[in-house]
């Protein structure tokens, strides 16, 4: 049995839903990469797994219970989640910032214990933070701003990390730097990842397990050499596109070359609809 998993999942904004009827499993000890087109639904799902959104129908489980009725502090001792475009208050250090994530563990008046301390020291030493612990965090680089947010996150200390697009406007090197450091705390630690990635290569070449979204469904799950396919592309993204092994790796990569024949009409339909507008303005 997974620690992480959905039943009967609905999730909604106000009347328009979202999700429905998801029943999903997180295999453990595993990073889990959460694909699919805008607006799909990969980030509301997120963040109902880390108790942010409350669901419609159904429920998150964690350790077989449902998470939404547990205690907040509990769940945060089991579960981190890094959310898009995170900010700090200016001026805050970087060892202030991670020094946050033991909040779940202290008592009283929030003093930090030698404990705490020590999972503050490891969690900066493992995404190679500690020479920036006294740096603000608004001082830093865009690759090593988003490290010192995960060394918030690992020094909860919780077996389960969520992040929603941890690459997000970070350049090419940036993305690898963190993807990289994602990859070492799952092999080395066996953290369980949940992430949500727009780079459909980076989501088969760092994950092992893919789930693939279209409009709130599963449509393809699974080990990446199984769902990376151009099936599943046209099906998902409404692209046309070749997929071979990566020459180092040997994951799939994606190389698009067109879009759908669906895809295409529709963006035709637009234009010629934007066209007899045009015409009809000017007439």
């Amino acid at each position: 049995m997974s620690r992480l998993s959905t039943s009967h999942l609905s999730l909604a904004y106000g009347s328009r839903s979202i999700v429905e009827e998801l029943n999903l499993h997180v295999p453990d000890g595993l990073i889990t990469a959460l694909v699919g087109a805008n607006g799909s639904g990969k980030s509301t799902i997120l963040k109902s797994m880390a108790r942010i959104l409350t669901p419609a129908n159904g429920g998150v489980y964690l350790d077989g219970k449902l998470i939404h009725r547990q205690p907040t502090k509990e769940v945060a001792k089991n579960l981190a989640i890094l959310p898009q475009n995170p900010t700090s208050p200016e001026g805050l250090t970087v060892r202030e910032l991670v020094s946050f994530g033991r909040y779940p563990h202290q008592k009283g008046f929030g003093i930090l214990s030698s404990e705490d301390n020590r999972m503050i020291d490891w969690a900066l030493q493992a995404t190679g933070m500690s020479m920036f612990a006294s740096r603000p965090v608004d001082h830093l680089s865009g690759g090593q701003r988003q490290r010192a947010w995960i060394a918030m996150a690992l020094a909860q200390g919780t077996e389960v990390l969520l992040l929603d697009e941890p690459t997000t406007f970070l350049d090419m090197a940036h993305q690898m730097e963190v993807m990289i450091l994602l990859e070492k705390l799952n092999k080395e630690q066996k953290r369980t990842i949940i992430m949500v990635v727009h780079d459909l290569n980076h989501a088969a070449r760092y994950a092992q397990h893919l789930v693939a979204l279209k409009n709130g469904t599963v449509l393809y799950e699974g080990k990446p050499e199984v769902v990376m396919t151009p099936q599943m592309l046209r099906d998902v993204f409404n692209i046309d596109a070749d997929v071979i092994p990566d020459p180092r790796t040997g994951a799939p990569m994606c190389l698009p070359y067109g879009l759908a024949e669906s895809a295409a009409q529709a963006e035709d339909g637009e234009q010629a609809e934007y066209e007899d507008n045009r015409v009809q303005a000017m007439a």
